[in-house]
């Protein structure tokens, strides 16, 4: 037998902190051989970043430390190594892809200065040969016109595009190992099948090893030739991908095989009343140019949308990124300026101004994608959840208003003693339950949901959908579900709405569309979002 790429040994990892240690990961071994993928599964906290970041020693030393373990790569072992020759290692024979490229890349550099930045320090490339480097990095990366693009600033690309430019800085300098920590989770279902074929496509090409990191089971059969599972800071089971899937040992695999959003969404009711709806929607952001900054074009972000919501009901809104879901949502909401007619309640609120809205605001509620850039870190659960009170509702004596934000949290299933703890002190799912909360305190009629479970875990994403549907059982909410993430719009959404580049492609029963699309465009997002599941390397076309 070869010896493996790289070896890990009985790895653990520490953190202390003002005086208590948490052990983050348990006496973990595994290997990587030549030209293999090798998965690291489990949900958030159980140890996987963690240990892929020890590989390169990554970690805040202190307060991380490792009280055992070994990790082999070339014959030495990497936890033992100087900085110095670690740094020979970083970027030159392993280099690492991380979960989110717009907290990765610089915004004040253009994409050619920061993958030049690699190609001078490691290869002590001039300006000429690293602009053709470039050049070629983001052509082999599938960078559309990348010439024209070499100007450009992170802000100024999509997810999938950053996602790529971040794939071209790890592979400048022709590594034999790379890491990829959770490089699609916050991408569209197409967008993340193009970026696993690409990165499936580089290995090939490149004879190299990889380190996939993910929550992810539907990735894992994709892209893996073996699978860890880890759960608590330990691997729990390991095996080859298809032995890991046809016959689960563990009891904690078969959990995570298992979590996928089920059930059904309410049984659609045409009669019920129209909550909220929408009339040749338009919202167009101008494009100044020259010196007196003349409007020369619009970008379309919404274009005639006609929509209604009803009582009970779930409308859910997909597409990718840039195709104007959040848009729509927010233009609705009157959170941002539009054309066409509004009534929520019956009611024209097209014309209404931001002051004139403010009385609706109650019953009009919005549950962002990210709790945790949502809530305030500064504020207490019981003071976020209570605020919208003391503004709706000021009337309300003190004690009243904590009954109603004990109220709140026991309805989306959290301790109510737990209100007085900051956000920071939750799990991402418990974050997204206080969010929930705070707008089901004002005893809303509509609630907005914009990409509510994409950053979860698949486990607390199941949960979050119940909990959804649920509520929205128990009060006759209506619902306006924007997501990329087609499993969850199935099972909660009566009507779907298929939009791109700000229009309407297709809409329908959820039924129809899901079970018999008809547009091309929708018939490419049900493969990305279901296919993944069970296809091989290859199958999903770009």
């Amino acid at each position: 037998m070869t010896e493996p790429l790289l070896s890990v040994r009985n790895l653990s990892v520490d953190f202390t902190q003002g005086g208590e240690t948490t052990h983050a990961v348990r006496d973990i071994s595994f290997d990587i051989g030549e030209r293999e993928t090798v998965a690291l599964v489990g949900e958030s906290g159980s140890g996987k970043s963690v240990s892929a970041l020890s590989v390169l020693k990554l970690l805040q030393y202190p307060p991380a430390s490792h009280p055992s373990g070994e990790i082999i790569f070339g014959g030495k072992d990497l936890l033992a190594a100087r900085e110095t020759d670690l740094r020979r290692v970083r970027g030159n024979q392993i280099a690492m892809i991380f979960q989110e490229p717009m907290t990765s890349l610089n915004p004040l550099h253009p994409i050619e200065k920061q993958i030049g930045e690699v190609l001078r320090l490691h290869q002590g490339m001039g300006e000429s040969a690293q602009r053709a480097r470039t050049l070629e990095l983001l052509d082999q990366v599938g960078i559309q016109d990348a010439e024209k693009r070499l100007g450009a600033y992170p802000h100024q690309l999509s997810g999938g595009q950053r996602q790529r430019v971040m794939i071209a800085m790890s592979l400048a300098n022709k590594p034999k190992l790379l890491i990829a920590d959770e490089p699609t989770t916050a991408l569209d279902v197409t967008v993340q099948a193009q970026i696993l074929e690409l990165l499936d496509e580089l290995k090939r090409a490149r004879s190299m090893s990889m380190l996939f990191i993910t929550h992810d089971l539907g990735i894992v059969r994709r892209i893996a030739d073996r699978v860890c599972v880890m759960t608590k800071g330990e691997i729990v089971e390991a095996g080859p991908t298809e032995a890991i899937f046809s016959d689960p040992q563990h009891a904690y695999t078969r959990h995570l095989l298992a979590a996928e959003p089920k059930g059904q969404p309410p049984a659609a009711n045409d009669d019920a009343p129209v909550v909220m709806e929408g009339e040749g929607v338009k919202v167009w952001f101008p494009i100044r140019k020259g010196f007196m900054r003349r409007t020369v074009d619009h970008v379309k972000a919404v274009d005639g949308i006609d929509i209604w919501v009803r009582a009970g009901q779930t409308v859910g809104v997909v597409g990718e990124s840039g195709s104007g879901k959040t848009t729509l949502g927010l233009a609705l909401s009157r959170l941002i300026s539009s054309d066409g007619h509004i009534r929520f309640g019956g009611d024209a609120i097209d014309t209404r101004s931001f002051r004139e809205m403010r009385p609706l605001r109650k019953d009009l509620q919005i549950v962002f994608q990210d709790p945790y850039g949502s809530l305030s870190p500064r504020m207490s659960v019981a003071e976020i959840i209570a605020e919208g009170l003391a503004i709706h509702e000021p009337d309300l004596s003190p004690d009243e208003r904590d009954e109603r934000v004990v109220g709140a949290l026991e309805e989306v299933g959290l301790d109510s003693s737990t209100r007085f703890r900051y956000p920071h002190e939750f799990s991402g799912g418990q974050r997204q339950r206080i969010a929930i909360a705070r707008a089901m305190v004002l005893k809303p009629k509509f609630i907005m949901l914009d990409e509510p479970t994409s950053a979860l875990d698949m486990s607390v994403q199941a949960q979050v959908v119940d909990l959804l549907r649920d509520l929205q059982k128990r009060h006759d909410l209506a619902y306006l579900f924007i997501s990329h993430d087609l499993r969850v719009v199935r099972a909660l959404a009566n009507h779907v709405i298929v939009m791109r580049d700000g229009r309407i492609v297709e809409q329908g029963s959820a039924q129809a569309i899901f079970e018999a699309p008809e547009t091309d465009y929708t018939k490419a997002l049900m493969a990305a979002a279901f296919d993944i599941k069970t296809s091989k390397p290859g199958a999903v076309s770009q």
